[in-house]
């Protein structure tokens, strides 16, 4: 490998614990200890703080019967209190599964069915709902966190209040004495992860601590070059390898970030636990608005930057509207979807002492597959999603033949294996069969490795979309649209947009002699996914291009949208 793609110094295999994710906190609060560790508006909380919290949260949910085997399911969306729910939920030794707050009522309870949850951490704004799915299940323990700046109270609504009486707040959690963890080991199941949205399409994902540990400290030791180092009681330590440090390394205990990624997906969430490690400040903010995000940027002098290529592109259109001091910023991240050059160049000049870097991953490898070693004098090739972290593989295998490995350069099947690739779905052995096979993940996506490891993606063997950093999966929507009693026919492609990335475009055909309005369609599936899964186009066709085999040809269709603008 040419080693200008990777951080001098630094070996390509690590040591990874041998303990569970109990010692990840206390690891934090004892290297960071007073530093800051969370903003949402005034309120702070120190990395001490947050593990106090934990624990004491720990303690209460042990002391109402959940711990080891229990699911806890968070249903909230980003502030301060995810955190000290997530990690507490580990410290009890009880499994966390973080579920999208801003699905429907149905799809919200689906998910607690699925996960089989046995206590719920929500926010005031989540509870209508949930209204029916706590109805549903009267012995769920519900604790509800307090509104904050970042996750405000909402606003009242008519109709009937909802019963709280069931629910618990996290003051009274809080109440309690703060214990000693429950040990966990490597194996412990930590996550029940979603992939996609959370309709009944999704599937939950089995993330075991080995897993989650191995994905935080590859993402956290080629960022800051750095490598684990453990005590008798498995504490980590990071030390410092010098000749691995350049100016856009980033270092233990100096970083602050502002973040609006969502804490309930894969890389909001195991971002937090890197922040954590590495003693990162992480500055909360609510509903994005791009000239907010770039003054709390600038006020908190914020060194690293993570987002999807839609936040790049919003935070763009606010620098050119306006007038921002970003020279603290070393790092430019990226994921969710591929950055175009003209992007890259114009982050590049924006930010004009941070290197712009991207990353691939997918939920079923925990986050992280890849990185591009930050180089604002050296950047990656366009297209470059960068190289294997530590101690993981990539296999490039044929499109017809997925057993058959294709040689260097050639465009196939991504394959991966590694510490991080989590061990199958949540009751699905037939798909887990399909996707994990003989140790390798059958990631999904098409791309090629050059000489020297580098990852090139071409696109998606699945016809996945990503709209605003989000993946929307057309066979969930085409499933809703089915559903209505007008839609005979229907394909689901994603359309390019300058602002989303993608949207979803529905082709439509309709049952003989019924009459449906694209409107009425729109607002149909509306009801039925979350605000970023809808449906923005319709357009009606007589029939749907087929081949020979009666296969839908999305590629006409996307041709035909490109046509129609």
């Amino acid at each position: 490998m040419n080693r200008a793609l990777w951080p001098v110094g630094l070996p390509r295999t690590l040591d990874y614990p041998t303990t569970g994710l109990h010692t990840l906190l206390p690891s934090a609060a004892r290297a960071y200890g007073t530093r800051t560790a969370l903003v949402d508006g005034d309120l702070r909380l120190s990395f001490a703080e947050v593990h106090d919290k934990a624990l004491r949260f720990a303690q209460g949910l042990r002391e109402r019967g959940v711990g080891p085997g229990a699911v806890v399911a968070l249903v909230q969306p980003n502030n301060i209190w995810f955190a000290v729910s997530y990690q507490g939920a580990l410290l009890a030794g009880a499994t966390v599964s973080p579920i999208n707050p801003t699905q429907p009522a149905e799809a919200l309870a689906a998910a607690l069915r699925e996960v089989r949850a046995a206590a719920l951490v929500t926010h005031p704004a989540c509870l209508p709902a949930l209204r029916a799915a706590l109805d549903a299940s009267p012995a769920l323990l519900t604790v509800v966190v307090p509104p904050t700046a970042t996750a405000p109270a909402p606003p009242p609504k008519p109709g009937p209040a909802v019963d709280t009486g069931r629910t618990v707040p996290l003051a009274e959690l809080l109440t309690a004495a703060p214990a000693p963890a429950t040990p966990r080991s490597p194996d412990d199941l930590a996550h029940l992860s979603f992939t996609g949205g959370t309709t009944g399409r999704s599937k939950a994902v089995r993330v075991r601590d080995r897993h989650v540990w191995a994905n935080v400290l590859q993402s956290t030791c080629a960022r800051s070059a750095v490598l684990p180092e453990y005590d008798a009681d498995g504490l980590v330590t990071l030390r410092r390898i010098p000749e691995a440090v350049t100016p856009w390394t980033g270092e233990p205990g100096q970083e602050t970030a502002v973040n609006v990624v969502p804490v309930f997906h894969a890389m909001g969430l195991i971002s937090q636990s890197i922040a954590l490690l590495g003693g990162i400040t992480v500055v909360g903010q609510g509903r994005f608005d791009p000239r907010e995000f770039l003054s709390a940027m600038v006020r908190h002098r914020a060194t690293t930057l993570t987002g999807s290529p839609a936040l790049h592109h919003a935070l763009l259109a606010a620098i050119d509207a306006g007038s921002y001091d970003l020279r603290a910023v070393r790092v430019v991240a990226s994921g969710a979807a591929p950055l175009d050059s003209p992007t890259i160049a114009r982050l590049t000049a924006a930010f004009p002492n941070a290197a712009v870097a991207e990353g691939y991953g997918l939920t079923e490898a925990t986050m992280a597959l890849t990185l591009v070693t930050p180089n604002r004098e050296h950047p990656a090739e366009p297209g470059c999603v960068g190289v294997a972290l530590f101690d993981t593989e990539l296999e490039i295998r044929s499109l017809t033949d997925p057993a058959k490995p294709l040689p260097t350069g050639e465009t196939g099947l991504v394959f991966a294996r590694g510490p991080q690739v989590a061990d199958g779905y949540l009751d699905r052995p037939e798909l887990t069969a399909e996707q994990w096979v003989d140790g390798w993940l059958a990631t999904g996506d098409v791309g090629r490795l050059d000489e020297d490891g580098q990852l090139f993606l071409s696109g998606r063997a699945k016809d996945m979309l990503i709209y605003k950093g989000y993946n929307v999966y057309p066979t969930q929507l085409e499933e809703v649209l089915a559903a209505h009693p007008a839609v005979a026919q229907v394909a689901v492609i994603g359309a390019p947009d300058p602002d989303a990335g993608e949207i979803p475009a529905a082709y439509v055909v309709l049952c003989a002699g019924a009459q449906a309005e694209a409107a009425d369609l729109l607002s149909f599936v509306a009801d039925r996914v979350a605000p970023y899964q809808r449906v923005r186009e319709i357009f009606f066709l007589p029939a749907l291009p087929v081949s020979a085999a009666g296969k839908i040809l999305k590629t006409e269709l996307r041709a035909l949208r490109a046509r129609e603008g």
